[in-house]
């Protein structure tokens, strides 16, 4: 099983351990696509302060963030589990799984990333500020800059399981699974029950927790049918709408009724 998940945009500091080594992390077909991101963001926000503010789309308060992308050659690189932070890393807390727990998530959980494209939760990474959003002066739109690699890159990740699709719509628009492995994708949706709504807060909070309860339970379901069945056994309320036709996602509906 491989589990897609989206970044968090505030991240915990880099810390003062080893410095980043672009050839150590997963995905080694990423390596050149993430090395010209990284050069550039680095120019950028070595450069005109402004600019790179407006560029990476940064309220005044956030200005500070320009200088750490100035020094991720040389930061502390952490676990990625450990630097991305925020509601829906806060419900999986990655930290207190147990032994096995953390050695499945090391093997199935993969966060997409404006500058690493994808990364594993046990790749070492310094703290960052690039979004799928940005636009690059030179390499352009991030989204459109990793289209290319990722098709062959994640593809090869997911091998012949289950891929479950918990990213949002901007880093879903890096890479879209196609034929054979769309058919065994299910992307989820995290509804308020009472109004079929979904409320961004506990759409992450759920999501974390989903992720949290396959790994706990040491769940392997093979494919979406037997993911629907897997959720249910844990006690979430899936709605399921199959795929109309072969080569498409399955979209999966879990049903919330407390928001929390």
């Amino acid at each position: 099983m491989l589990v897609l998940l989206p970044p968090s945009e505030g991240k915990a500091p880099s810390g003062r351990g080893t410095a980043l080594k672009l050839e150590s992390l997963s995905l080694p077909g990423l390596t050149e696509a993430r090395r010209a991101v990284l050069d550039e963001l680095a120019e950028l926000c070595a450069g005109d302060e402004e600019k790179a503010r407006e560029v990476l789309g940064l309220s005044e308060g956030l200005r500070g963030e320009i200088a750490k992308n100035t020094q991720l050659r040389s930061a502390g690189a952490r676990p990625a589990g450990e630097i991305y932070t925020g509601v829906l890393y806060d419900a999986l807390n990655l930290a207190s799984l147990d032994t096995a727990a953390k050695r499945r998530a090391g093997r199935s959980l993969l966060v997409l990333s404006g500058l690493w494209g994808a990364v594993r939760v046990t790749d070492r990474i310094p703290s960052y500020r690039c979004s799928m959003g940005v636009r690059l002066p030179g390499l352009g739109a991030l989204g459109a800059h990793w289209r290319t690699p990722m098709a062959a890159a994640l593809p090869e990740a997911a091998g012949d399981g289950l891929v479950l699709d918990l990213r949002s719509s901007a880093y879903a628009g890096a890479w879209k699974p196609k034929g054979e492995v769309a058919g065994r994708t299910a992307t989820v949706r995290v509804l308020h029950a009472p109004t079929r709504k979904v409320v961004s807060h506990f759409n992450k909070a759920t999501k974390g927790r989903i992720v949290r309860s396959l790994l706990s339970a040491g769940a392997a379901p093979a494919d979406p049918a037997e993911l629907v069945e897997t959720l249910r056994d844990l006690g979430y309320e899936v709605e399921v709408q199959a795929p109309a036709r072969a080569g498409t996602a399955w979209a999966l509906d879990v049903l919330v009724n407390e928001v929390h």
